[in-house]
C-alpha cells in the first residue's frame, strides 16, 4: 500500500510539473494564439506571452522558466541596441497533413528584426505548441 501511496503521488508530481494542461481546438486557434503572442513580444511584454503558451505547450515549468528570463534580457538588449518595434509581418505557413503547423513571424525594430517560429502537433485532444523559438535569424527566410 505504500508503494502504491508513493507512486501515484509520484505521478501527480510529475504531472503537475509540466506546464501544458489545455488544448487548442482547432487551426483558428492555433493562429489567434500564435498572434496574440507575437503582439505581446512586440510590447516587450515576455511574461504575458509565455503566459499564454504555457497552457498548450507541455514542457516542464522549471525549464521554461529560464527561457522566459533569458529571453527578457536578450529582448531589452536588442531594443537598446537596434531601437524599439515598428511592426510585425507574418512570413509564411507550413503544414504536414493535417497534424503539424509552422508559423514564422517577423517583429521589425528600426535597424533589424527578429523572427518568432511556433510548431503546433495535433494529437489525439488536439492542438498543442509543439516548439516556440525566436532568433535573429530572418535572413533564412529568404531560402
Amino acid at each position: 500500500m505504500k508503494k502504491l501511496f508513493t507512486a501515484l503521488t509520484l505521478s501527480l508530481i510529475s504531472l503537475s510539473l509540466s506546464a501544458q494542461d489545455k488544448f487548442l481546438k482547432n487551426v483558428n486557434e492555433t493562429h489567434e494564439l500564435s498572434e496574440k503572442v507575437v503582439d505581446l513580444f512586440k510590447s516587450n511584454k515576455i511574461a504575458e506571452s509565455f503566459a499564454q503558451l504555457t497552457p498548450y505547450w507541455p514542457m516542464p515549468q522549471n525549464e521554461l522558466d529560464p527561457i522566459e528570463e533569458k529571453t527578457i534580457k536578450y529582448l531589452n538588449l536588442i531594443e537598446e541596441r537596434f531601437g524599439k518595434p515598428i511592426g510585425t509581418l507574418k512570413v509564411k505557413n507550413e503544414t504536414i497533413s493535417d497534424i503539424a503547423i509552422r508559423e514564422t513571424f517577423l517583429i521589425r525594430y528600426e535597424n533589424t528584426a527578429i523572427r518568432l517560429i511556433f510548431t503546433y502537433y495535433k494529437n489525439n485532444n488536439g492542438w498543442i505548441v509543439n516548439a516556440f523559438k525566436w532568433d535573429d535569424s530572418f535572413a533564412e527566410e529568404f531560402k
